[in-house]
């Protein structure tokens, strides 16, 4: 059985995500934390303005790697963790805590998760579209 090689999740593709969510973020007057990781959830951009809300870092973070763990938009897996939703009991059973709040995108490549993005410090729905729009940014 072959299999076709995709081209992983480079530094200067997370510098690109970092940038466009970055310039969207400022475009709409929002300071934010943005946080690139690869496939094996290793952190290979990051950036952090003075001005965001300390906690953005870790919440950044934490997006990045529930939509890379679950190879899902954060944004569509809030209903899940309800009482009752199928991830109810998930966050207390992963080393790391998942964070089920949009602004986490999974990022592919060939139709292959090669990494993800995770944006904190605005509403959870602007979160959403600056890492959206980054990830346009890199298609």
């Amino acid at each position: 059985m072959s299999t076709t090689a995709v081209t992983p999740l480079t530094t200067e593709d997370a510098e690109l995500l970092v940038a466009a969510a970055r310039r969207a973020a400022e475009d709409a007057g929002v300071t934010v934390s943005v946080t690139v990781l690869d496939a094996g959830g290793h952190l290979l951009a990051f950036r952090r303005d003075d001005q965001a809300v300390l906690i953005s870092g870790e919440t950044s973070t934490r997006k990045a790697y529930t939509a890379l763990q679950l190879n899902t938009p954060t944004a569509d897996l809030v209903d899940a963790v309800q009482p009752g939703g199928p991830f109810h009991t998930l966050p207390t059973a992963l080393d790391r805590p998942l964070l089920f709040i949009a602004g986490g995108i999974p990022v592919h490549r060939d139709g292959r998760l090669i990494g993800a993005i995770g944006v904190g410090g605005g509403a959870p729905e602007q979160d959403h579209g600056f890492a959206t729009t980054a990830v346009q940014a890199l298609a």
